[in-house]
């Protein structure tokens, strides 16, 4: 008798918890179930719903890196003359050690490095602020033709 009634406690104490979660307001057993099978089918659904969301954004995010990669980005090679200081910008495709045949261009022209950011994460990119050392007057058209040499030694395209 007494494992009659602990069954039936117990079986409606989880009949108390699948209505609270399905937010069934029925009384009877077989309405608060199928509410709760109800319940279950439809977030089923939503989560099949979210997994094809994420498969169609995952192949847009492959196709934008795909693209990323074929992409020409037009040339650029460009120096400033601020004061005594160069300010070299440069961008072209990834690949080689352009940054190490860059760095020897700038000390074969006796230019000194004093602040430079480099980034090569889709292409190479890199700010430099460099110092003629010797006190010359070096030209911007001679550090242009120094770096675009490097960068083609190296054999990269400019983008």
């Amino acid at each position: 008798m007494a494992t009659k009634l602990q069954r039936r406690t117990t079986s409606r104490r989880k009949l108390q918890f699948l209505s609270t979660l399905s937010n069934s307001k029925s009384v009877k057993r077989r309405s608060m179930l199928l509410n709760v099978l109800l319940h279950c089918h439809k977030l089923k659904l939503k989560l099949e719903e979210i997994h094809r969301e994420y498969q169609n954004l995952m192949a847009i995010r492959n196709q934008y890196f795909t693209l990323l990669k074929h992409m020409q980005i037009p040339k650029e090679v460009k120096v400033d003359k601020v004061g005594e200081e160069f300010v070299v910008k440069v961008s072209c495709n990834k690949g080689g050690d352009k940054l190490i045949s860059i760095l020897e261009a700038f000390e074969e022209l006796g230019l000194h490095v004093v602040e430079a950011k480099v980034c090569c994460t889709h292409f190479f990119a890199m700010e430099a602020t460099a110092v003629d050392q010797d006190q010359q007057t070096t030209d911007i058209k001679v550090v242009t033709q120094a770096i675009l040499k490097a960068i083609e030694k190296q054999g990269g395209d400019l983008i």
